[in-house]
């Protein structure tokens, strides 16, 4: 993409409205723009970001055959009266009337719609276990949003929802999606802590967050640091018994939220070396909530003697706007944002800085031409100042730069920065694409 024909437009200075990093790196690098309170619109640069968070966690889904939907936003009251929760959820939730005077609701969450969806479907034990899930925009009455898309009233998440035989089977599940949201947020680029949570609107007796350890953060979690150690990899998520074994291993090592802290077992279960204490972000929560749903909303099955039983359900939800804002909290320095690989809306920045110098722009074009249709890049071929142009890619992230310009032209020699290090090398140009390859897998 050449930058001349981006819809972009940074910021210099931080924003008077923003007081989180994310929130004012965000505003500043247009990746959104405020239309009120707690609501905002994605811009390109923005949603590029967003898509791919998006595209990541929602192929591991599909990968491991859990089956995509999408359910509408606006839901009728009469599953949510029925389930009990139509005045329980709080003040959170939209309510809103149609021209029949019919009480709808702007969705905050999916249980009872999907309750409602599979119990018209699954009929025989010989149908579970199933798992679905869908991404959507939702919609929470915050009563103060806050430090940008981090808590805002609208924002786009993604929910699963399993349902089983028995206690035994849906544990299994929740195991699953345990082991399959630390393999998402590993491919992310994100350092993630589970910790036994509080299970509040939703219900439940087990309850578990994903959480990014960040000053900004708004929970507080305690912790035992060897917990970091035992990212999920090798094991296959359809082999039960590894699974389980994996997560009730993460599961040995202390750490909770501090609604469900206990200041002796921390101290006798964590030596001093390893005891930590921290404040994170949420970007993900899974619940396992038994029949509750079920039993409210008569989602029944015929088990192998040809008896009803109520189905066992769970649910499993990864803030994908918030996990924007997340990564950038814990990927950032004074110069701007800093993309893990994963995620960044460009793998490569060509920065032309003489855009008025023949050899430095025939050597862009040509580049460009080359290289844009199998490479994602970033070309800013602007006729404005070469600090404005280096400023401005730093600002937004972009993993690799590369710096051509005629005085090192005349050498042969091409410069390359890596944004992360901050590092710098002089590179033939001759051997760009073979160094590339070689180190940034490009």
């Amino acid at each position: 993409m050449r930058l001349s024909k981006f819809y972009l437009y940074t910021i210099k200075e931080d924003p008077h409205e923003a007081y989180v990093v994310s929130h004012k790196l965000m505003l500043r690098s247009g990746m959104i723009k405020q239309v009120t309170a707690g609501i905002y619109s994605w811009l390109p640069m923005g949603l590029l970001v967003l898509n791919k968070i998006k595209e990541i966690v929602s192929k591991h889904h599909i990968d491991n055959d859990i089956n995509e939907i999408l359910m509408p936003t606006i839901q009728p009251s009469d599953m949510w009266i029925q389930s009990g929760r139509f005045e329980d959820y709080g003040k959170e939730m939209l309510k809103i009337k149609d021209r029949n005077k019919i009480d709808l609701l702007y969705g905050p969450t999916n249980e009872e719609m999907i309750t409602t969806i599979i119990s018209k479907d699954l009929k025989s034990y010989k149908e579970l276990p199933k798992i679905l899930f869908h991404t959507q925009w939702k919609f929470r009455d915050e009563l103060r949003p806050r430090f940008g898309v981090l808590r805002c009233r609208e924002f786009l998440m993604k929910d699963a929802y399993s349902f089983d035989m028995n206690d035994d089977k849906a544990y299994s599940s929740y195991c699953k999606m345990f082991a399959l949201y630390m393999k998402i947020f590993k491919k992310l680029g994100v350092k993630v802590i589970p910790v036994r949570a509080d299970s509040g609107p939703i219900g439940g007796g087990l309850s578990h967050e994903f959480i990014i350890e960040s000053k900004e953060g708004e929970s507080e979690v305690f912790f035992d640091k060897r917990i970091y150690n035992l990212a999920f990899d090798n094991c296959k998520l359809n082999d039960d018994k590894l699974v389980k074994e994996y997560v009730e291993k993460l599961a040995s090592y202390y750490s909770c939220t501090k609604e469900k802290h206990k200041e002796e077992e921390f101290i006798n279960k964590v030596n001093d070396k390893n005891q930590a204490i921290s404040k994170g972000i949420e970007i993900g929560h899974i619940f396992y909530f038994g029949t509750k749903y079920s039993k409210k909303l008569n989602a029944l099955y015929n088990n192998e003697r040809g008896e009803k039983e109520y189905i066992h359900s769970g649910s499993y939800g990864i803030g994908i706007s918030r996990l924007v804002a997340a990564i950038i909290e814990s990927n950032y320095d004074e110069h701007g944002i800093v993309w893990p690989n994963e995620v960044a809306p460009f793998q490569i920045g060509l920065i032309n800085i003489r855009s008025d110098n023949e050899m430095s722009t025939n050597f862009c074009e040509n580049f460009y031409k080359n290289y844009h249709n199998s490479t994602n890049i970033l070309y800013d071929d602007r006729d404005v100042r070469a600090g404005e142009k280096l400023n401005n890619m730093d600002l937004i992230g972009i993993p690799v730069q590369i710096i051509v310009g005629d005085k090192n032209l005349k050498n042969n020699n091409i410069e390359i920065k890596n944004r992360k290090s901050g590092v710098t090398k002089l590179v033939s140009s001759d051997l760009i694409t073979d160094y590339l390859k070689e180190n940034y897998e490009l």
